[in-house]
């Protein structure tokens, strides 16, 4: 029954307030709030202070009591127990939505209140107060900005004249019908706040002190001055008084909003020794250096994280051959001795080769989580990752960057990184064997020579060549070493040693060493032939006369050793006797030649 009536007179109170308002609107909404609940007695007036505020700067702002559905509030002694009746006297001037109490411009935030008569028929307890604020927009028209239910405490009250006159409710209003105050920094600060006596009665011996505070954060001026009161003598039924202040803005403030509180000290009586005081507060807008955000901002080692590192890793395969995929087992340990981590996510992030990421995930996903991490504990990641073929034989690196909380350090991040390396298997071939000549006797050489071709991505070291056979003498030659790319030269004299006795196959090993000294051979053949040496011309020849049958010697061969010097002997002499004859013939011709002139 409670929970129905109470729907049915918001429904109600919503309808009317449509019907009352000529142009709807909450372009602009005002926020309501109390700092604290106001006490009254029934029969009796009270106030109910409260604190108006909006974004942007308003003209024309009116507030009121919302009493659009107190007619059935207020049907049985039901609702008037849990407070669903409204508790003030329903007058013609608070029933009249044409003319709410007007509070002018609202610039920021501003303190107001609203009085009224408490109900007789009240029983004791809480009850709800809805005040609306409202925007004149037409003349007789008003557009609704804002709407709360604010709570108070009604008591009994006995009814007396006596208690009318001792218990009055005082309350001071302060800023009515003025904009917030404005300051820029440098600039001094020169402003007046209004203070309304809104009590019932004439208030003595005033006394409005302003309370400081060193904290630049909650007073944002310079407090140069010993004293910030201001004292008047009394303060009439709604009289104003003007509060004058002249402040330096700090340097160190932000822009922004601050609350400036102020105590209210007076005496019911001109003559009355005995202070009560009221406190209230205003606002004063600053304009300066704008707040740093706190995390973007905020110095890191000011604030205690857990620490992040990867006590170590391993992969599967051990060795990672470029173009192949592999199994990354990493060891994730919090190393803070004290400092728990949550919610970790880490995302691993790849070297790039030729502008391209050496490693990938397997399962598209670069990320991994860990739900918690405590203080000096481990925990074991996997990934599964593919390696691109064709890079340089090296190791690359991949960062992992994590993202996860502290109980002191929301969204921390830390970054590490491990060094995978990569392996390329080497490759070569070899050009075509020239030998010459193919075909060689036993002692005898023959010049080989080809060229071997590093078609791989890594540097062949300390090449050597090596030719072994029955056939010919073992033979090594260095070649040196060979980059990716090039073509090393091999050429050599081959020597033969026996006649071949197969098909002429030479088996050629070439060997080479990688950057750590492993040792690698490959193998090839070759075709040479050897034979038996050929026998010389004077051994052919020698050989076939050893061969022909013994003959009887002759006279002549009998002979020879005796008729050579009886040979001589005789062409001597017969030498003689000729060269005798020839001079004898020559002495005879001259002395015939001589007669022959004397005859002439």
């Amino acid at each position: 029954m409670k929970q129905l009536k109470r729907r049915l007179a918001m429904c109600m109170a919503v309808m009317l307030m449509i019907l009352a308002v000529p142009v709807p609107t909450f372009a602009a909404q005002v926020s309501i709030t109390s700092d604290k609940i106001a006490r009254g007695k029934t029969g009796k007036n009270m106030t109910v202070s409260f604190s108006i505020e909006s974004s942007s700067k308003l003209e024309e702002i009116y507030i009121g009591f919302d009493v659009t559905g107190g007619e059935i509030w207020d049907e049985t002694e039901e609702d008037m127990q849990y407070g669903y009746s409204f508790p003030f006297e329903v007058t013609g001037s608070l029933h009249d939505r044409e003319k709410p109490k007007r509070v002018g411009t609202l610039d920021g935030k501003k303190s107001v209140s609203l009085s009224g008569r408490v109900r007789n028929d009240l029983t004791e307890g809480y009850y709800k107060v809805p005040v609306v604020v409202l925007r004149k927009v037409s003349e007789g028209g008003f557009e609704q900005l804002g709407y709360e239910d604010l709570q108070i405490w009604i008591s009994k009250g006995t009814g007396t004249d006596n208690e009318d006159d001792e218990n009055h409710t005082y309350d001071f209003v302060l800023g009515e019908g003025q904009s917030t105050p404005d300051g820029v920094y440098p600039n001094v600060m020169n402003f007046s706040i209004n203070l309304r006596n809104n009590s019932p009665a004439t208030v003595y011996n005033v006394k409005a002190s302003m309370i400081l505070d060193p904290d630049s954060t909650k007073f944002p001026f310079e407090i140069n001055d010993a004293n910030y009161d201001r004292m008047f003598e009394k303060i009439a039924v709604d009289e104003t008084v003007s509060l004058d202040y002249s402040f330096a803005i700090r340097e160190d403030t932000y822009t922004g909003y601050y609350p400036i509180s102020m105590k209210i000290y007076y005496s019911d009586s001109s003559t009355g020794s005995e202070l009560a005081n009221y406190e209230t507060k205003f606002y004063v807008r600053i304009h300066n250096k704008e707040k740093e955000d706190e995390y973007e901002e905020f110095n890191e080692h000011d604030r205690t994280k857990a620490r992040l590192i990867i006590d170590g890793f391993a992969t599967n395969p051990e060795m990672i051959v470029a173009g192949e995929a592999f199994e990354l087992i990493l060891n994730v340990k919090n190393a803070s001795s004290s400092v728990p981590a949550s919610d970790i996510l880490m995302t691993v992030e790849s070297e790039k080769a030729s502008e391209s990421p050496v490693f990938s995930t397997e399962a598209g996903s670069s990320s991994v989580s860990i739900s918690s991490l405590g203080a000096g504990q481990s925990q074991e990641v996997r990934l599964r990752l593919s390696s691109r073929a064709g890079v340089d034989q090296r190791s690359y690196g991949l960062t992992f960057k994590a993202k996860y909380d502290s109980p002191e350090f929301k969204n921390a991040e830390e970054t590490m990184n491990v060094d995978i390396p990569i392996r390329q298997i080497p490759r070569l071939n070899t050009g075509t064997f020239e030998i010459m000549p193919e075909a060689i006797s036993v002692g005898e050489e023959s010049n080989v020579m080809f060229g071997i071709n590093n078609t791989g991505k890594v540097t062949l070291y300390n090449v050597m060549v090596k030719f072994e056979a029955d056939s010919i003498q073992t033979t090594d030659t260095y070649v040196g070493n060979i980059k990716p790319g090039e073509t090393g030269n091999v050429d050599c004299m081959v020597t033969g040693t026996a006649p071949t006795a197969d098909e002429g196959k030479i088996k050629v090993t070439i060997s080479y060493e990688d950057e750590n000294g492993e040792i690698s051979e490959e193998h090839k053949e070759m075709n040479l032939f050897v034979s038996d040496p050929m026998p010389a011309e004077d051994e052919m020849m020698g050989g076939g006369m050893d061969e022909l049958p013994m003959e009887e010697p002759g006279f002549l061969e009998k002979y020879s050793s005796v008729l050579l010097p009886v040979s001589l002997g005789a062409v001597a002499v017969l030498t003689l006797i000729l060269a005798g004859i020839a001079v004898r013939s020559r002495k005879r011709r001259k002395e015939q030649e001589e007669q022959e002139d004397d005859e002439l």
